[in-house]
């Protein structure tokens, strides 16, 4: 199981495009964050610890690349977000949603959709 910081995460969304040396993802991250090479070398640092990434030798420049997918670690978050602020209850957070009126029309069909296929796809299986 592997938790990301927000930095992490840029760097994550960075590997699940491509593969990249550290002077690619100083490059990348620059602008929006600020970061020279030595906190991005700490930061890929910390995530080959905790097996998010791994590198090979790629000729002059260390490749870094991911070793958990998007989608494996958004459903992580999602569901320790859920527990944690929700006490695990998705109706919980839609009814916030709902009540703060955070919800357009358009997000409000594709809740609708989603539901949709969830149960079609409930009902195949019985």
């Amino acid at each position: 199981m592997v938790s990301l910081s927000d930095g992490e995460w840029k760097i994550m969304n960075c590997l699940w495009e491509r593969e990249s040396t550290i002077t690619e993802l100083k490059n990348m991250l620059q602008r929006e964050t600020g970061w020279d090479k030595h906190i991005v070398i700490t930061m890929l640092s910390r995530m080959e610890k905790k097996g998010a990434i791994a590198h090979r030798d790629g000729g002059r420049a260390k490749v870094f690349y991911p070793l958990v997918s998007r989608e494996e670690v958004s459903m992580q978050e999602t569901r320790g977000f859920l527990q944690k602020v929700y006490r695990g209850s998705l109706g919980m957070m839609v009814n916030a949603m709902v009540e703060d009126q955070a919800l357009s029309e358009e997000e409000i069909q594709e809740l609708y959709d989603i539901l949709g296929q969830a149960k079609a796809s409930r009902d195949k299986e019985f």
